[in-house]
């Protein structure tokens, strides 16, 4: 990864829908240069995909959770394997601390939600669970900032 790689993944932070010729035009070279370094960006695992920012309150997944779960030892990669399955689920984290798992998972209303930490609870391992309901989200932002990286 050069510099003009970083630039590049700036450019499609802000807007995956650019084109390799806006791409190209953008940054003063060639468009054949552009299309050579997301392909090798992508083959590189650095580019996994191109997606949508959605506001998921206004499609209807309006409560937003973060979970605690303690689990067996043994058991704590097949249970984060499960609990990614979960079309809820938007992140699963193996972590330190009180917990072994953090879930953050996005639901309908309470029910929807009662309803998955019952099913959390019924896997096999998981000895118990601490649920935050988010209040307000004062920052929900999946990528982070590549421009401090080219300012070396």
């Amino acid at each position: 990864m050069d510099e003009l790689d970083l630039r590049i993944l700036q450019l499609l932070q802000k807007n995956a829908r650019l084109s390799y010729r806006e791409i190209a035009r953008e940054l003063n070279v060639a468009v054949g240069t552009v299309y050579n370094r997301i392909k090798k960006m992508e083959e590189n695992g650095v580019i996994r995909g191109f997606c949508v920012a959605i506001d998921y309150e206004k499609v209807g997944f309006g409560l937003t959770a973060v979970i605690g779960i303690k689990a067996k030892g043994r058991e704590i990669m097949r249970i984060e394997r499960e609990i990614a399955k979960n079309p809820r689920v938007m992140q699963v984290y193996d972590v330190t601390g009180e917990y072994d798992i953090i879930a953050i998972a996005k639901f309908r209303d309470r029910a929807d939600m009662n309803r998955f930490v019952k099913w959390l609870l019924s896997l096999e391992g998981v000895e118990k669970t601490n649920t935050s309901v988010v209040m307000d989200i004062a920052k929900e932002d999946f990528t982070i900032s590549l421009e401090a990286l080219s300012e070396k």
